[in-house]
């Protein structure tokens, strides 16, 4: 049976508990344990589907098409275990799932409450589909005290009366805020976050204290004393120069070995921690860098890319160099055409990565001529697959109109609304004016690539798998003239139908995907595009 490591936030926001759960099951994994993370979203969305990256950072997309948490992504990287839709359920679906119950009558007439109703659709969600693991992490978002969070709070307090303390631990994330202007860490917070959340029922096993300067031993026995746990239990977490020192820094603290102490587990031989200290040798020992240029839309907030960003880091460690982004406000080359070449020379290669709507995509296309035409590898990825496709039409295959359905009206649509398309379930279809949550190609799809093609040969195979998120494709009827110009469509759905890679032969490295590849890398196991690309941005470097 399954146990259960329930993680909570206190103080403020942002302390980093999706990345301590996915460096504690890291861990646990590193001493042989099976584990798999999930997270409870107290908001009320359905997903994170409609939001806005300024919003909730990026949407992050499983094999099974759930549109997630940008923390299933840490949970993934760190792990290696693919997420999946039964992995993070927020309010909304919950409330959705309770109230089509209700209308259907499957409560035979109950009122129908917070308590029992909610809770217990929490904690079925907690249960479900944990056969064969030997723990099971369960994030719960937000912070102590807000008022979306207390059913979720109500719901693991539950569990650990049900299930016993042999089966659940309470890991409560805090913040030991420092007072410049006195010189000194301050416990207080730390002691009302504890007593907030003991006042709804759940009293803390280990805490672990975010600081920015070491815990001294007096302070931590402090915390101890007022937050009635061990001392050993106090875990200090400093912050880290780098996302992938956290687990071998937790590891040197003590969290994995008091996790294991509060279930009633004598810790064996000391976990395997081989494969993250070779990513952090190859992070930290450098050979070289390369600089980045990507040219997006969302580029204000870095966690708007936050898959893409760990992407190109993977990347960067396998071929052992750093890897320096420019991120660059795509608007600003739709304004004066010589700032474009200003901002790009610069650069080792050029990406233009995934987004929704008009506005920057001027800026998109002059970017891709920019790579194409001085020969500097490009990396397109979703939309910028298809800004190189509306680039390729305009200026090597004498299609000037062309344009995409999703700006508005156009005579020469090379980029369109796909309103049916295959999966294994069978055909989906979707109406071109429906609703936008849940309604786009999501999740896992096969590829067949054309076996003499650069991304054959970069992937090893003919047939591979990747993870989707759009409504728009390019038009397969555009695909003869296209490859006219030079742009190949080197990958394509088994039914031949919809464009899933093109590529330009006579150009060093030019590859477009429709796909989000960085989604599947991870430190330790590099996506292969992200390689090859990072590789290509090395011999860049050595002509500039």
């Amino acid at each position: 049976m399954a146990r259960y490591i329930f993680i909570t936030g206190g103080v403020v926001s942002s302390l980093g508990k999706g990345l301590m759960a996915a460096s504690l099951a890291a861990l646990l994994q590193a001493r042989g344990y099976k584990v798999r993370i999930r997270k409870f979203d107290p908001y009320l969305n359905v997903d994170p589907g409609t939001m806005s990256p300024y919003q909730h950072g990026e949407v992050y997309v499983t094999d099974d098409g759930a549109e997630t948490d940008l923390d299933l992504g840490h949970y993934e990287r760190f792990t290696g275990v693919s997420a999946r839709q039964s992995d993070n359920v927020t309010s909304g679906r919950i409330y959705r799932d309770i109230i089509t119950k209700e209308r259907r009558g499957d409560y035979l007439g109950a009122t129908v409450q917070v308590i029992p109703h909610v809770t217990n659709e929490i904690k079925e969600f907690a249960k479900a589909d944990t056969e064969g693991l030997d723990f099971v992490l369960c994030e719960i978002g937000g912070t102590v005290g807000d008022i979306e969070s207390l059913p979720f709070i109500e719901a693991i307090r539950q569990m650990r009366n049900e299930l016993g303390r042999e089966q659940t631990v309470f890991v409560h994330v805090t913040l030991v805020p420092y007072i410049a202007a006195a010189g000194e860490l301050k416990t207080k917070p730390t002691q009302h976050s504890v007593k907030e959340l003991t006042a709804l029922g759940v009293q803390p096993d280990i805490l672990l204290c975010r600081c920015e300067h070491p815990l001294p031993e007096g302070e931590r026995a402090k915390i101890a004393a007022f937050c009635n746990v061990r001392k050993e239990a106090v875990i200090p977490a400093l912050d880290a120069k780098s996302i992938y020192a956290v687990p071998l820094q937790y590891h040197a603290e003590g969290l994995d070995y008091e996790v294991l102490r509060a279930f009633g587990i004598t810790p064996g031989v000391a976990p395997d921690l081989r494969r993250w200290e070779d990513i952090l040798d190859r992070q930290q020992n450098p050979e070289g860098e390369v600089t980045i240029g990507v040219v997006g839309k969302y580029v204000g907030l870095a966690d708007a890319y936050k898959s893409l960003n760990e992407a190109l880091a993977h990347g960067g460690f396998a071929n052992r160099v750093k890897v320096n982004i420019n991120w660059i406000d795509a608007e600003l080359f739709e304004k004066d055409d010589s700032d474009i070449a200003a901002a790009l020379e610069p650069m080792h290669a050029i990406l233009v990565p995934g987004g929704f709507g008009e506005r920057g995509s001027e800026g998109k296309i002059a970017a891709v001529r920019f790579a194409r035409e001085r020969k500097v590898p490009f990396f397109g990825i979703c939309l910028g697959m298809q800004m190189a496709c509306i680039e390729g039409a305009r200026n090597t295959a004498g299609i000037e109109k062309a344009s995409s359905t999703e700006f508005g009206p156009t005579d020469e649509p090379v980029v369109g609304i796909i309103t049916e398309w295959m999966t294994e379930e069978g055909l989906q279809t979707r109406e071109a004016g429906g609703d936008l949550g849940g309604t786009m190609r999501l999740g896992a799809y096969e590829a067949k690539l054309a076996g003499n093609s650069h991304v054959s040969g970069i992937y090893g195979a003919t047939t591979i798998s990747e993870r989707h998120r759009h409504r728009y494709e390019v038009n397969g009827a555009y695909k003869e003239s296209l490859e006219k110009g030079g742009l190949i469509f080197s990958g394509m759905s088994p039914d031949g139908l919809l464009p899933e890679i093109v590529e330009r032969p006579d150009h060093p490295w030019f590859i477009g995907v429709q796909f989000h590849p960085e989604l599947k890398s991870k430190p330790f196991d590099p996506h292969p595009l992200f390689a090859s690309f990072i590789e290509a941005a090395v011999e860049q470097s050595r002509l500039v």
